[in-house]
Protein backbone atom coordinates (compact mmCIF):
# COMPACT_ATOMS: atom_id res chain seq x y z
CA UNK A 1 0.00 0.00 0.00
CA UNK A 2 1.47 3.56 -0.97
CA UNK A 3 0.87 6.68 1.38
CA UNK A 4 1.25 9.97 -0.48
CA UNK A 5 1.96 12.77 2.01
CA UNK A 6 2.00 16.75 0.43
CA UNK A 7 5.22 18.38 0.90
CA UNK A 8 4.22 22.13 0.64
CA UNK A 9 6.98 24.07 -1.03
CA UNK A 10 8.30 27.90 -0.82
CA UNK A 11 6.16 30.47 -2.91
CA UNK A 12 7.21 29.18 -6.84
CA UNK A 13 8.20 25.58 -6.09
CA UNK A 14 6.05 22.77 -7.11
CA UNK A 15 4.39 20.39 -5.18
CA UNK A 16 6.08 17.39 -4.24
CA UNK A 17 5.09 13.57 -3.06
CA UNK A 18 7.29 11.38 -0.60
CA UNK A 19 6.37 7.77 -0.70
CA UNK A 20 8.25 6.17 2.46
CA UNK A 21 10.49 9.39 2.40
CA UNK A 22 11.73 9.45 -0.97
CA UNK A 23 10.38 11.76 -3.61
CA UNK A 24 7.45 10.17 -5.69
CA UNK A 25 7.12 11.34 -9.27
CA UNK A 26 3.80 11.44 -10.42
CA UNK A 27 3.67 8.64 -13.76
CA UNK A 28 3.85 12.22 -16.06
CA UNK A 29 3.41 15.67 -13.90
CA UNK A 30 2.22 17.11 -16.83
CA UNK A 31 -1.75 16.02 -18.01
CA UNK A 32 -4.32 17.50 -15.35
CA UNK A 33 -5.25 13.51 -15.57
CA UNK A 34 -3.64 10.27 -15.73
CA UNK A 35 -6.80 8.67 -17.34
CA UNK A 36 -8.00 9.81 -20.82
CA UNK A 37 -11.88 10.03 -19.89
CA UNK A 38 -12.42 10.13 -16.40
CA UNK A 39 -16.50 10.03 -16.80
CA UNK A 40 -18.22 7.18 -18.33
CA UNK A 41 -22.11 7.15 -19.38
CA UNK A 42 -23.76 3.69 -18.91
CA UNK A 43 -27.41 2.73 -18.96
CA UNK A 44 -29.14 0.68 -16.09
CA UNK A 45 -29.41 -3.10 -16.45
CA UNK A 46 -27.37 -3.20 -19.69
CA UNK A 47 -23.90 -5.24 -19.34
CA UNK A 48 -20.51 -2.48 -19.27
CA UNK A 49 -18.10 -3.32 -21.62
CA UNK A 50 -15.48 -0.08 -21.08
CA UNK A 51 -11.90 0.69 -20.76
CA UNK A 52 -10.21 3.50 -18.59
CA UNK A 53 -7.01 4.72 -20.91
CA UNK A 54 -4.75 5.39 -19.07
CA UNK A 55 -2.22 8.14 -20.29
CA UNK A 56 1.24 6.66 -19.45
CA UNK A 57 2.07 3.03 -20.48
CA UNK A 58 2.88 0.24 -18.19
CA UNK A 59 0.26 1.36 -15.58
CA UNK A 60 -2.36 -1.24 -13.75
CA UNK A 61 -5.11 -0.70 -11.85
CA UNK A 62 -6.37 -1.64 -8.11
CA UNK A 63 -9.28 -4.04 -8.88
CA UNK A 64 -12.22 -3.04 -6.40
CA UNK A 65 -16.24 -1.67 -7.19
CA UNK A 66 -16.89 1.38 -8.16
CA UNK A 67 -20.96 1.49 -7.74
CA UNK A 68 -23.93 -1.27 -7.58
CA UNK A 69 -23.00 -3.52 -9.96
CA UNK A 70 -19.91 -2.24 -11.59
CA UNK A 71 -16.36 -3.42 -10.90
CA UNK A 72 -12.64 -2.71 -12.02
CA UNK A 73 -10.26 -4.84 -12.69
CA UNK A 74 -6.39 -4.58 -12.94
CA UNK A 75 -6.38 -3.85 -16.56
CA UNK A 76 -8.66 -0.96 -16.57
CA UNK A 77 -11.87 -2.47 -17.62
CA UNK A 78 -15.31 -1.78 -16.44
CA UNK A 79 -17.55 -4.67 -15.96
CA UNK A 80 -20.83 -5.68 -14.61
CA UNK A 81 -24.19 -4.64 -15.31
CA UNK A 82 -25.07 -1.08 -13.26
CA UNK A 83 -27.95 -2.02 -10.96
CA UNK A 84 -29.01 2.09 -10.07
CA UNK A 85 -29.50 5.04 -11.84
CA UNK A 86 -27.63 7.92 -11.02
CA UNK A 87 -24.41 9.91 -10.68
CA UNK A 88 -21.23 7.75 -9.13
CA UNK A 89 -17.97 9.47 -7.90
CA UNK A 90 -14.67 6.75 -7.56
CA UNK A 91 -11.30 6.61 -6.76
CA UNK A 92 -9.07 4.72 -8.84
CA UNK A 93 -5.60 3.79 -7.81
CA UNK A 94 -3.54 3.26 -10.78
CA UNK A 95 0.19 1.80 -10.45
CA UNK A 96 3.19 2.00 -12.29
CA UNK A 97 5.85 -1.37 -10.06
CA UNK A 98 5.35 -0.14 -6.45
CA UNK A 99 4.49 3.73 -7.21
CA UNK A 100 0.57 4.98 -6.91
CA UNK A 101 -1.63 7.22 -7.42
CA UNK A 102 -5.32 8.08 -7.17
CA UNK A 103 -7.66 9.79 -9.53
CA UNK A 104 -11.43 9.74 -9.57
CA UNK A 105 -13.82 8.80 -12.17
CA UNK A 106 -17.31 9.35 -12.62
CA UNK A 107 -20.09 7.07 -13.42
CA UNK A 108 -23.33 8.34 -14.85
CA UNK A 109 -25.95 5.87 -14.99
CA UNK A 110 -29.19 6.55 -16.37
CA UNK A 111 -32.23 4.66 -16.67
CA UNK A 112 -33.00 2.78 -20.01
CA UNK A 113 -34.79 5.46 -22.52
CA UNK A 114 -35.36 3.46 -25.68
CA UNK A 115 -33.98 4.79 -28.65
CA UNK A 116 -33.65 4.12 -32.32
CA UNK A 117 -31.61 5.30 -35.39
CA UNK A 118 -32.84 8.07 -37.97
CA UNK A 119 -32.09 8.31 -41.69
CA UNK A 120 -29.52 5.60 -42.61
CA UNK A 121 -29.52 5.99 -46.37
CA UNK A 122 -27.44 8.67 -47.82
CA UNK A 123 -27.04 9.89 -51.76
CA UNK A 124 -24.08 11.16 -52.88
CA UNK A 125 -22.59 11.96 -56.38
CA UNK A 126 -19.17 11.44 -57.34
CA UNK A 127 -16.73 14.24 -57.17
CA UNK A 128 -19.17 15.85 -54.41
CA UNK A 129 -18.35 15.82 -50.70
CA UNK A 130 -20.89 14.20 -48.54
CA UNK A 131 -22.64 15.85 -45.89
CA UNK A 132 -25.44 13.89 -44.10
CA UNK A 133 -25.95 12.79 -40.04
CA UNK A 134 -26.85 9.78 -38.64
CA UNK A 135 -29.68 10.74 -36.29
CA UNK A 136 -30.72 8.72 -32.95
CA UNK A 137 -34.02 9.74 -32.13
CA UNK A 138 -35.13 8.82 -28.54
CA UNK A 139 -32.42 8.19 -25.87
CA UNK A 140 -30.98 10.28 -22.14
CA UNK A 141 -31.39 13.59 -22.87
CA UNK A 142 -28.06 15.38 -23.32
CA UNK A 143 -26.22 12.17 -23.91
CA UNK A 144 -24.20 12.15 -27.34
CA UNK A 145 -24.33 8.72 -29.37
CA UNK A 146 -21.12 7.08 -30.30
CA UNK A 147 -20.42 5.62 -34.17
CA UNK A 148 -18.25 2.84 -34.94
CA UNK A 149 -18.24 1.47 -38.32
CA UNK A 150 -17.02 -2.23 -37.46
CA UNK A 151 -16.07 -3.15 -41.23
CA UNK A 152 -14.02 -0.05 -42.51
CA UNK A 153 -13.86 -2.23 -46.22
CA UNK A 154 -17.14 -1.55 -46.41
CA UNK A 155 -16.84 1.89 -46.79
CA UNK A 156 -17.07 3.82 -50.59
CA UNK A 157 -13.03 4.98 -51.12
CA UNK A 158 -12.80 8.86 -50.54
CA UNK A 159 -15.82 8.49 -47.88
CA UNK A 160 -15.80 8.18 -43.79
CA UNK A 161 -17.98 8.30 -41.01
CA UNK A 162 -17.03 9.89 -38.01
CA UNK A 163 -17.07 9.00 -34.32
CA UNK A 164 -19.76 11.62 -34.31
CA UNK A 165 -21.78 9.91 -36.97
CA UNK A 166 -20.98 12.52 -39.44
CA UNK A 167 -21.03 11.59 -43.45
CA UNK A 168 -18.21 12.69 -45.07
CA UNK A 169 -15.04 13.20 -47.31
CA UNK A 170 -15.61 13.12 -51.86
CA UNK A 171 -16.42 9.90 -52.93
CA UNK A 172 -14.41 8.48 -56.29
CA UNK A 173 -16.80 6.05 -58.25
CA UNK A 174 -20.27 5.18 -58.51
CA UNK A 175 -22.35 2.23 -56.78
CA UNK A 176 -24.30 0.93 -53.41
CA UNK A 177 -22.20 0.55 -50.56
CA UNK A 178 -23.76 -1.14 -46.98
CA UNK A 179 -21.69 -0.35 -44.41
CA UNK A 180 -22.16 -2.07 -40.65
CA UNK A 181 -22.23 0.61 -38.10
CA UNK A 182 -22.56 0.07 -34.18
CA UNK A 183 -24.23 3.26 -32.23
CA UNK A 184 -24.15 3.44 -28.83
CA UNK A 185 -25.70 5.57 -26.31
CA UNK A 186 -24.63 5.50 -22.82
CA UNK A 187 -23.66 1.91 -23.35
CA UNK A 188 -26.84 1.13 -24.93
CA UNK A 189 -25.54 -0.18 -28.31
CA UNK A 190 -27.15 -1.60 -31.46
CA UNK A 191 -25.59 -2.75 -34.67
CA UNK A 192 -27.09 -0.90 -37.68
CA UNK A 193 -26.20 -0.96 -41.35
CA UNK A 194 -26.25 2.54 -43.30
CA UNK A 195 -26.77 2.67 -47.09
CA UNK A 196 -24.42 4.90 -49.53
CA UNK A 197 -25.17 5.41 -53.04
CA UNK A 198 -22.49 7.54 -55.11
CA UNK A 199 -24.16 7.86 -59.08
Amino acid sequence: MCVLIPVFPTVGAQTAYMVRDTPFQRLDPSPSSLIVQDTFYLTQGIAVNDRLLPVEADVTFQPGDLAAGIRLDGNGWLSGVPARAGTYSAPVRLCRAAECVDERITLVVLRNVPWEPGELTFPGRVGRPFDGEIAVNGGPQGVPATYTVTDDQALPDGVSIGPDGHVGGVPRKPGVSQVPVRICVAGNCAGVVVTLIVV
